[in-house]
């Protein structure tokens, strides 16, 4: 069976963010420095927990007002320029105030989100999302989950703190981010 192949994807030529927001047929990728990675999509799983993680999110926001945006669906975001980095996000929680400065006519996030959640799939590899949480958090995020279903196990990650790992017997908060947050771990995998 013969598949369309985008001739950018696996070549050498680097681009920058801006080309790939207006590449037809890209389909899912990353940009990593300038160049196009092709990426699987996800399971069944991996949606219904992205799901709950972000229902969990905007029932909390909703129910205070909160001036805090949840995105989710592969959001992309700037993690570096020159040449182009652009991750996609789970899930995004990101104040309107920091969203207010985003570039006005770019698809992705040129400001970094204030959470980035990241479920992990099966065939992710340790070095790459090692790499991911790093940019994240050097781009300005103020902390990475990593929702790891296999383990039961949420990682926090943020820049100065280093990593906090919760088992499903402990509770998410994120008292800087969401004060008043929080939800236990084993909520997101049952």
């Amino acid at each position: 069976m013969n598949f369309p192949v985008n001739p950018l994807v696996g070549h050498e030529t680097i681009i920058d963010g801006e080309i790939l927001e207006h590449l037809a047929g890209a389909g899912l990728c990353e940009l990593v420095e300038g160049r196009i990675v092709p990426m699987t999509p996800t399971g069944w799983e991996h949606g219904r927990l992205e799901r709950r993680v972000a229902l969990a999110l905007q029932r909390f926001i909703d129910e205070r007002g909160s001036l805090v945006e949840v995105l989710v669906g592969e959001v992309g975001i700037y993690t570096r320029r020159r040449p182009d980095t652009v991750r996609a996000a789970d899930v995004v929680l990101i104040s309107r105030e920091r969203l207010a400065t985003n570039a006005k006519h770019s698809r992705f996030l040129t400001v970094a989100p204030e959470l980035v959640i990241e479920i992990l799939s099966p065939d992710d590899r340790a070095t790459d999302v090692t790499q991911k949480v790093l940019e994240y958090l050097e781009a300005g995020a103020t902390a990475v989950c990593l929702i790891d279903p296999p383990a039961r196990r949420v990682r926090v990650h943020r820049k100065r703190e280093g990593m906090v790992e919760l088992t499903d017997a402990d509770t998410l908060a994120l008292p800087d981010l969401l004060p008043g947050f929080s939800h236990p771990v084993a909520r997101l995998f049952d």
